[in-house]
């Protein structure tokens, strides 16, 4: 039995009107408009995410290394303080403190390297590790929309073949078949979707909480303990005795006049010392050019007045003649020798000079004599007399 166009007209728009309705109830297709949605949101979260963790990784990094740069800086002023203190020499109560200062101030840079490495482990990796978490999570995505995009492509065709042969029930059957199939799939990987948009948003959550409450523990780690170091520097500040220094500076650059006085005594003794050993350097350079030789010259003795009345007249008498003759034949040999001029010169000076101090030594002894003594002069004849007389 064959169907008129009026029959079959409204087969026709039967499906459709089936299909508003079930999209007005909540159908298959409302299933995939509020999937593709919760998908779109998923993505759109993780986008978030991925671009505010990003930038915060980028300033905790920034931050990271300006705390390291000033842990340089503090050790370059640590080292600078104790290059100072070793090069002063006076001051010793800025030496003592700033000695203290810079060992405290490297304290607080060694406090400075353990905020930075703590700051790497717990703050900047797990920032920088969610660069990676939300790349899975987009890559999650992706397949589930793939998914979706089956269902939908599906539906479409079964829709073209019931408007295009609705009499062909086994092309229907199979194609409702394969939608029933991608809707399946679908179905899933929305529940999948909404795990992982659950799951993601708990971890960021708690990671964002544990990573904040981290950089905050670390920080006050950190300046407790600087804040206690700090506390001993400044009481190595008000240690420095600025009188005291001063006054040493004072006392460097004014001695005292006790001090002026000892190095004026050092000088003139030093200059005295000099002057002397100058004077009998040049007295012993005298006596070495005046001394006469032993060969040529003999030394004279003269006597006193008293000395003529003694009982040894003879023998001076006697003496002088043989002397006499000593010195004719002294003539004799200086006429052939012209040197022995000089050294006869030398002999005078000699004998003059030994007579004087003779007559000294005897006035001397006369006046440390006592009264009513009486002066005896005996005057021995030389070696060369006596020998000449024994024979």
């Amino acid at each position: 039995m064959s169907r008129t166009g009026a029959e079959i007209r409204a087969s026709k728009q039967k499906p459709d009107q089936r299909s508003w309705i079930k999209r007005m109830m909540g159908g298959p297709s409302s299933t995939v408009t509020v999937s593709e949605t919760k998908a779109k949101l998923v993505q759109d979260r993780i986008s978030l995410a991925e671009r505010h963790f990003g930038q915060l990784c980028d300033d905790v990094a920034s931050y990271t290394r300006k705390c390291a740069r000033l842990r340089d800086k503090g050790d370059q002023i640590a080292k600078d303080l104790v290059d100072y203190t070793e090069a002063e020499t006076l001051n010793p109560s800025m030496v003592r403190s700033l000695s203290e200062f810079a060992s405290n101030i490297s304290t607080v840079q060694d406090y400075r390297q353990a905020q930075v490495t703590r700051l790497e482990a717990k703050v900047l990796t797990p920032l920088a590790n969610y660069g990676l978490k939300c790349k899975h999570a987009k890559n999650d995505i992706k397949e589930g929309m793939k998914v979706q995009d089956l269902e939908v492509s599906q539906r479409k065709k079964l829709d073209r073949l019931r408007q295009k042969s609705p009499a062909d029930r086994a092309q229907l059957t199979m194609a409702e078949t394969e939608l029933q199939k991608a809707s399946v799939k679908a179905s899933a990987m929305t529940k999948n979707l909404e795990q992982l948009i659950d799951k993601f948003e708990e971890e960021k959550l708690k990671d964002l909480k544990k990573i904040l409450t981290d950089f905050v523990n670390i920080e006050m780690v950190y300046h407790a303990k600087a804040l206690e170091v700090y506390t001993e520097c400044f009481q190595n500040i008000r240690s420095f005795d600025v009188e005291e220094d001063i006054e040493e500076f004072r006392a460097k650059m004014q001695p005292s006049n006790s001090a002026n006085r000892m190095n004026m005594v050092r000088s003139s003794s030093y200059t005295s010392l000099e002057s002397a050993s100058e004077q009998q350097a040049t007295s012993s350079i005298r006596r070495q050019h005046s001394a006469p030789n032993s060969q040529n010259a003999t030394p004279i003795k003269s006597t006193t007045n008293n000395a003529s009345n003694s009982p040894l007249r003879a023998t001076a008498d006697s003496r002088n003649g043989v002397d006499d003759e000593e010195s004719e034949e002294e003539d004799e040999d200086d006429d052939d020798d012209d040197d022995d001029e000089d050294d006869d010169d030398d002999d005078d000076e000699y004998t003059e000079t030994e007579t004087a101090r003779t007559e000294t030594a005897r006035s001397t002894a006369r006046t440390d004599k006592p009264a009513g003594q009486s002066e005896k002069t005996v005057i021995r004849p030389p070696s060369s007399l006596i020998k000449k007389v024994s024979k």
